[in-house]
C-alpha cells in the first residue's frame, strides 16, 4: 500500500518533524511503501499537493501535527486552520482516507479530527497502529478495533484509548526517510528521542496527555545507533525530543555510558530539556563526558509557593544546587520560566527574577501566561470557575470548549501590569529573554526569529537559546 506522509509544519528555522521518520521505518517494515511530502521547503504549499498527487497516487495520507498552535501568549498564532485547508485541498485531488497523528494531535484527538475533517487519527504511539490501519484497510477489515484509533461515527468522532508500546521492539531507526541534512543546515540542530511519557503532577502539561504517564525508555544501544545514522548525515548537534532527558536518571545515565563507550562524546553535542531535580554532579560529569553541550532545565518559578501551585516536585532549593553543579561543571544552561499561573503576584515573580539573577543560568526564558490544554488539571479548574469580571483567562474564550485555538492563564493578580512588571524587574540584564512584545530586544519565541534564522544561516549551530545568548554576547543582537 502506498502511503503518503505529509508535514504540514513550516515554522522557520525548521524542526525535523522525527516521528515522520520513526513512523517509515515501520511502515517500511510492514512491506508497505511511505512517500514523503516535506511543506517545510515548500515555497508553495498548494502546488506542491497538486505536484505530489499528480506524481503518485496514494491509498492512505497520513499528516503529523507538531503542534497546534506557536504557545505564544502575544501572538497566539492558531495551526490547525491550516492542516484543515491542506484537508480540502487533497480531498479535491484524491480520495484517499486521511488519518492524522502526532505530540500536537495527541492533546486533544477526537476534537482535532472533527476541526480538521479527517477521516481517521491516531492518538499517542503511532507506530504500531497506523500499519494495524494500513493493514485492515488494504485487506477492506473494519478498523474501528485499533488502540488510539479516532474514528467517525453517526457525525461523532470516538476514540479507542491508546496503547503503549514498548519502543525496544520497534525497527531500528534509520533516519533515512527525511532529509535530516537539510533540516540541520537549516534548522541548526537535530533532534533523537530516549523515551516516551512522564510521571509528573504538573497542573498545566499536556506531555502526560499527549504521551501517556508510564515512561517507556529506547534501549541505549538503539539510542546510539540512532545517533551514528544522524552523525553520517552529518548532523552533529542535537536536542533531545523526551520530556525530561533525566527522568528517570538511570536511564540518563545509561544512554550517556552507551555514547562514551561507542566514542562519539567528542563527536557530537547535544543539549536536553531536564528537570531541576534530580540533577547531581555525577549526572553533570557523566553529560559532559557523553558530549552534552548545554541544558535547559524547566524551573518555571523562583517561588516555592508557586512551584506548589504548579504541581512542581522541586523546590527553589533545588534550583540553587543545580545552578551550583552546573557552574562547577562548567555546563551552559538556561532555566525556562513560566510566569502568571494561579496565584502569581508581583512579589512571587520579584522573587523569580531575584533568584535568577542570584544563580546567574546562562540564559533564562520568560514566558507569559500559562497554555491551557484539555484534561490538564489547571484547563479543568478554570473550566469549573464561575466567570469573573477580571478574568484570567485570555484568548478564545468563548466558542472554544476544547481549547483548541489558543487559551491562557494569566493571573488576575497581575492586571494588565504584567509586562510592565517584567520590563521593571528585568530592566536591561542580557541573560533574559522575555516575551517579544516587552523590551527592544528579540524576544523568547523561536518562531519566525529573524537573528536566529540569520545566524543559523552563517554556520551557527545547537540549542536556539544557546545560540541567542552567544549571539548576544557578542553583541550581535
Amino acid at each position: 500500500m502506498r502511503v503518503l506522509l505529509i508535514n504540514p509544519n513550516t515554522i522557520k528555522p525548521p524542526v525535523a518533524p522525527i516521528g515522520i521518520d520513526y513512523i517509515a521505518d515501520c511502515v517500511v517494515a510492514s512491506g508497505h511503501q511511505p512517500l514523503l511530502l516535506d511543506l517545510c521547503f515548500e515555497p508553495d504549499g498548494e502546488s506542491a499537493v497538486r505536484r505530489q498527487l499528480g506524481n503518485v497516487s496514494p491509498e492512505l495520507i497520513g499528516i503529523t501535527i507538531r503542534n497546534t498552535d506557536d504557545c505564544y501568549f502575544s501572538s497566539r498564532r492558531f495551526f490547525l486552520p491550516g492542516v484543515r485547508k491542506l484537508i480540502c485541498n487533497l480531498r479535491s485531488l484524491s480520495s484517499a482516507p486521511i488519518v492524522l497523528g502526532g505530540v500536537g494531535y495527541s492533546v486533544a484527538p477526537a476534537a482535532i479530527l472533527q476541526f480538521c475533517e479527517a477521516d481517521f487519527g491516531i492518538a499517542g504511539d503511532g507506530e504500531y497502529a497506523l500499519v494495524e490501519l494500513i493493514n485492515a484497510l488494504d485487506r477492506h477489515e473494519d478498523p474501528r478495533g485499533i488502540p488510539g484509533l479516532c474514528y467517525r461515527m453517526s457525525g461523532q468522532a470516538r476514540l479507542n484509548p491508546p496503547r503503549a508500546i514498548d519502543l525496544g521492539l520497534l525497527p531500528p531507526r534509520s533516519r533515512a526517510f527525511i532529509d535530516n541534512a537539510r533540516y540541520f543546515r537549516e534548522g541548526g540542530q537535530g533532534g533523537f528521542e530516549t523515551k516516551r511519557g512522564c510521571p509528573m503532577e504538573c497542573c498545566y502539561c499536556a506531555d502526560p496527555i499527549a504521551k501517556g504517564r508510564r515512561v517507556r525508555t529506547v534501549p541505549p544501544v538503539k539510542v546510539v545507533k540512532e545517533l551514528e545514522a544522524l552523525l553520517d548525515q552529518g548532523v552533529d548537534h542535537l536536542h533531545t525530543c523526551d520530556s525530561e532527558f533525566n527522568l528517570p536518571p538511570e536511564h540518563a545515565l545509561a544512554v550517556c555510558e552507551e555514547i562514551v563507550r561507542a566514542g562519539l562524546g567528542e563527536r557530537i553535542r547535544w543539549y536536553a530539556y531536564c528537570s531541576p531535580a534530580p540533577f547531581t554532579a555525577d549526572m553533570a560529569e557523566q553529560f559532559k563526558r557523553a558530549g552534552c553541550a548545554g541544558i535547559n532545565f524547566g524551573a518555571d518559578s523562583g517561588s516555592d509557593e508557586m512551584l506548589a501551585r504548579l504541581g512542581r516536585h522541586f523546590r527553589a532549593n533545588d534550583l540553587e544546587r543545580t545552578a551550583m553543579i552546573c557552574h562547577e561543571h562548567s555546563i551552559p544552561f538556561m532555566f525556562d520560566l513560566l510566569i502568571g499561573g494561579p496565584g502569581e503576584t508581583f512579589h512571587t515573580v520579584a522573587r523569580t527574577i531575584e533568584l535568577m539573577r542570584r544563580l546567574d543560568p546562562d540564559c533564562v526564558g520568560v514566558s507569559l501566561g500559562v497554555r491551557l490544554y484539555p484534561g490538564t488539571q489547571l484547563a479543568d479548574r478554570a473550566a469549573a470557575a464561575r466567570p469573573e469580571e477580571n478574568s484570567p483567562l485570555h484568548g478564545a474564550t468563548a466558542d472554544n470548549p476544547e481549547m483548541l485555538e489558543p487559551v491562557f492563564y494569566l493571573s488576575a493578580d497581575l492586571g494588565d501590569d504584567a509586562r510592565s512588571v517584567l520590563t521593571s524587574l528585568v530592566q536591561d540584564d542580557p541573560r533574559f529573554f522575555l516575551p517579544e512584545s516587552v523590551g527592544t530586544a528579540p524576544g523568547y519565541n523561536y518562531n519566525d526569529n529573524i537573528p536566529l534564522t540569520e545566524a543559523i544561516r552563517n554556520g551557527s549551530r545547537g540549542a536556539y537559546w544557546d545560540i541567542l545568548r552567544r549571539l548576544r554576547k557578542t553583541g550581535t543582537i
